[in-house]
């Protein structure tokens, strides 16, 4: 097959995240963005080329209406593209146990990931949605799913199992799923290419620090252990996600304050994390902005980031035994060398000094170690979740 073109998409609730991949080498032919679904400036934007291109949307659209402008405006306008096309590949948040690997979309594939929606109601309705408007955009390629929860079933009983009455988990199918598995499974594989070792005996932490954030235990290329839970809700401090917290919390909140079980649920996924403390905002540019100021709010939100960071990454010693290296991704993880700093200092007891040159070179789109010599090894690898959606695609594809 010499054909190597993936179109990769990923469906949100209210926005849709759309990429032409090349499965070979990881470039992107175009990338974009529809968001704003069922809004009166409903709108999309897309780069191709280097030129950056937008316009608005019909009123109200949604996930169908937007890929049909992908296709007829945008890849139908670039001559002989879409005949290169070999598969849509669709980002998939949650596959519960039903699914440990990318599959092919079948009926039964897309009645599995309707069954998981109640693990992820604001994300696999809005997949489904998006599946079947890429069937009826592209009828004659394949559709494949890759999941984020799947690199995570390799977790043993104690890590995803909760201390609660074993029926729940039997029944009602709760227990810690994991997510960003896409991401820790590329950074993974490219930790093993860096440090010249197997993957299969490549010991790694990988942390993915984003907007959403979460950090995986990989041994022997398997995860052993991450830090989100059942939802995404859990484990580390985010952009308006509190992470872990006393569950009594909201009892107390609903019994004794007079909120609503809706009401604490919306501020814990909305409200919370650095936009909570900080006060100012989720994005961690504006963060670091105010911190330079001497805004004490928000340098208690980093602190708070990267003291909660820095435990996980210490806890993984236990299941990892041997450390290869930290490995920092995502787009805070990527371009903060401060936070990578702070966490690094805060993890001085294992010997991991940071090299500050090498550190402040590793950004925007860099790779490297950032640990100075003969110091344990920390470094930086960008993720690519959309080659890897890509290439599983492809292999999947070629199959068929």
């Amino acid at each position: 097959m010499n054909n190597k073109l993936v179109l990769v998409l990923n469906c949100g609730s209210s926005s849709l995240k759309f990429a032409v991949i090349n499965a070979d080498n990881g470039d992107e032919i175009i990338s974009g963005l529809a968001e704003c679904f069922n809004l009166p400036d409903a709108r999309i934007k897309w780069k191709i080329a280097g030129n950056k291109k937008s316009t608005n949307l019909p009123s109200h659209s949604a996930h169908s209406a937007a890929i049909s402008y992908i296709v007829e405006q945008i890849i139908k306008k670039e001559d002989g593209l879409a005949e290169q096309f070999v598969a849509v590949g669709h980002r998939i948040v949650h596959g519960g146990e039903k699914f440990t690997q990318s599959v092919v979309i079948n009926d039964a594939v897309l009645e599995g990931i309707e069954e998981c929606s109640s693990l992820a109601p604001l994300h696999n309705p809005a997949h489904v949605l998006g599946i079947k408007a890429a069937q009826s955009a592209f009828p004659a390629l394949t559709q494949v799913a890759v999941f984020d929860t799947a690199f995570h079933q390799t977790m043993p009983a104690k890590a995803f199992m909760y201390a609660l009455p074993y029926n729940l988990y039997k029944e009602a199918h709760v227990r810690r799923y994991g997510m960003h598995g896409t991401s820790h499974l590329f950074v993974t594989d490219e930790a093993a290419k860096a440090l010249n070792k197997a993957v299969s005996d490549t010991n790694i932490i990988s942390a993915h620090l984003g907007n959403g954030a979460s950090v995986a235990a990989v041994k022997n290329g398997q995860c052993v252990d991450t830090s989100m839970g059942m939802t995404p809700l859990a484990g580390l401090v985010m952009g308006t996600r509190c992470g872990d917290i006393d569950p009594s919390i909201i009892e107390y909140l609903v019994t004794r304050q007079g909120y609503s079980l809706e009401g604490v649920m919306d501020m814990l996924q909305k409200q919370s994390g650095l936009l909570g403390i900080s006060g100012i905002s989720s994005d961690f540019r504006n963060i670091l902005e105010e911190n330079e100021k001497g805004n004490k709010r928000a340098t208690l939100a980093m602190e708070m980031f990267s003291y909660r960071l820095a435990k996980y990454i210490a806890s993984y010693a236990v299941p990892l035994g041997r450390i290869d290296a930290i490995v920092f991704t995502g787009g805070i993880g990527e371009n903060s060398h401060l936070i990578r700093t702070q966490v690094l200092s805060l993890l001085s007891i294992f010997g991991y000094q940071v090299d500050p040159e090498k550190n402040e070179a590793a950004i925007l789109g860099k790779q490297g170690i950032i640990t100075a010599d003969g110091s344990p090894i920390a470094m930086v690898i960008p993720t690519n979740e959309e080659w890897v959606i890509a290439q599983d695609s492809v292999k999947l594809a070629s199959n068929q």
